[in-house]
């Protein structure tokens, strides 16, 4: 049985790290094809925007694509291209587009945080759906309910809610501060974490900065009809072309997807193949400390996967 998935290889290093993360995906005999779309700077060289109605309608036909970096050109009259994609809740708490208000003297800034019962149940039970998915005991549930009492309150009492109706997983909250101490003293405590928008951008960071940085670090978009992945990096121009890019946001990335289509066990064999190339330190490239290069790195993943 064959999955077509859209694939964007990005603008920068993102067409060489997207050839790598599909030669492992190739090697691991998915049964996946590929239906590649185009968005960022090659799509405005070619059809005049950014992000091309086209390519919104290949990602919605299939529901599921993979991602390289891409470039917003600076300037106005230019969105985040990144921001335009992801499936985000960036409706609800901090990131409300809406009432954010600077008085007529320049003195009083205000912005509105605004939580649903609605929109956090959606990422609670999407939170201990993952955890039951992939295996998981614990899912913390990260507030500031003690001083933000209305809007991360609510969002408080409904993950302790919903999480009673998940008797098997071990249900922890924690309010932010103490999270991120937590996080550096001793991350092993924590399994899934479901949090704001605000929060969960904060944490994200200082989780990536914990295995390595954003190199390291994938990204995942799911929304009820699609589902994007992506490394969550930078197009990184400056090293573009010349094979020294680190594929392994793009290929953890994959390995997300790979869950998201219930191909847990391929998933696995990705992360495997990366910890045991780190470990060996095989082929790897010169931000891992390596003297390889895009493509001998990938070669030393594929070998890992067929085995």
């Amino acid at each position: 049985m064959t999955k077509t998935i859209a694939v964007i290889r990005g603008d920068g290093i993102g067409p060489e790290i997207m050839a790598a993360t599909l030669k492992v995906l190739d090697a691991l005999e998915c049964g996946l094809e590929y239906d590649f779309v185009e968005a960022g700077m090659v799509a405005l060289e070619k059809h005049g925007e950014l992000l091309p109605q086209a390519t919104l309608d290949v990602i919605a036909k299939h529901g599921v694509a993979l991602k390289g970096p891409l470039t917003t050109p600076i300037g106005k009259g230019f969105s985040s291209l990144n921001v335009a994609l992801r499936l985000r809740e960036n409706t609800e708490g901090a990131y409300l587009s809406e009432g954010q208000t600077l008085s007529d003297d320049g003195e009083t800034g205000q912005s509105i945080v605004r939580n649903t019962r609605k929109g956090a149940s959606r990422i609670v039970r999407h939170a201990f759906d993952l955890a039951v998915r992939k295996g998981r005991r614990k899912v913390t549930a990260v507030h500031k309910a003690n001083i933000i009492k209305t809007a991360s309150g609510l969002f408080l009492d409904v993950a302790r809610e919903i999480a009673q109706e998940y008797p098997a997983i071990e249900f922890n909250e924690m309010i932010v501060d103490n999270t991120c101490m937590q996080l550096v003293m001793n991350p092993w405590q924590f399994d899934v974490i479901v949090t704001t928008n605000l929060f969960g951008d904060i944490l994200s960071d200082l989780c990536a900065g914990l295995v390595g940085g954003l190199g390291l670090a994938p990204g995942a978009n799911i929304g009820n009809g699609a589902a994007i992945f992506e490394a969550v990096h930078g197009s990184a121009p400056d090293i573009a072309g010349r094979s020294v890019a680190d594929p392994c946001a793009l290929l953890l990335a994959a390995a997300e997807m790979l869950d998201h289509l219930d191909m847990t066990a391929r998933a696995t064999r990705i992360r495997e193949a990366i910890r045991a190339a780190l470990e060996a330190h095989d082929r790897v490239t010169p931000d891992l400390g390596g003297s390889g290069t895009t493509e001998s790195f990938a070669e030393a993943l594929v070998e890992r996967v067929r085995v």
